[in-house]
Parts: C-alpha cells; structure tokens; sequence
C-alpha cells in the first residue's frame, strides 16, 4: 500500500528501488541494516544526542553542570553515555584541566561542527512545524 497521495514525494520514494535511490544522492548501503551509517544515524540522531549536539552549537564550550542546566530532564547516566559514544564517534570533544576540583570542558570538533551545520535546519524546521504536527 502506497502512502497517502497528500505526499507525493514520500509516494515517489516508495515506489524506487535501492538502485534508485543511489542515482539520487543516496551513498550506496545505507539502507541495507548491516550498514555503519546506521550506527552513526543511531548515535547522532539519538534524543540526547541531538540535544548534546545543540547545546554544543549555542554554547561553544560547555562544562558538565552547563550541560546538564542546558539540556533539561537529562539523568546524569544518560548525559554520560551520550557524551561517551559522540567523544568515540570524534563529534565531541573532552578536555579535562589538571585542577582541583576537577575541571571538565566539552565542545565540538570539526566534524561535531559539521554535523550541526546540517542539524541546525532540521532543528528550525522541527521548531516551526511542531505545533502543527502535533495538532489534532
């Protein structure tokens, strides 16, 4: 069953192959569930993750409680977690000075700042469209 015809874009990509798809900018695999940009997606594209992201984008450096004020109702689990997986994946990067108490700092590499210029529209869009998305 083909998806409502108010979407004719999302009717047109239903209907193309894999094939297809790679003719029209997509990189080759990403659709199959073996691929690692599905880890990448998972991880950038994650609830925390986005808004470890976001705070990064408005605040350039950050420190742990900064982070924690920014990004509200984050447990201190998952702030950790997702702080982790963005350092590995090279997006975030963890300065700890040699102070006492100690003193931690985070803010994007090139690559975290990359990535949020191309989630920043996706996040203005989400913005101006969520009060109708979610009306009944």
């Amino acid at each position: 069953m083909l998806p409502n015809p108010q979407y004719p874009l999302l009717s047109k990509l239903v209907r193309m192959t894999i094939a297809t798809l790679n003719e029209h900018g997509f990189t080759a695999g990403v659709l199959p569930a073996n691929c690692p940009s599905r880890t990448v997606l998972d991880h950038v594209s994650s609830k925390w993750g986005v808004l470890v992201l976001m705070a990064l984008t408005a605040e350039p450096t950050l420190r742990w409680s900064g982070l924690r004020r920014t990004i509200e109702g984050v447990s201190e689990k998952m702030l950790a977690q997702t702080l982790r997986t963005l350092e590995q994946d090279g997006l975030v990067l963890r300065v700890a000075l040699p102070v006492i108490p100690p003193h931690v700092e985070y803010s994007l590499t090139p690559l975290g700042r990359e990535l949020t210029d191309r989630l920043v529209p996706l996040m203005d869009w989400i913005a101006d469209n969520a009060a109708v998305i979610l009306a009944d």
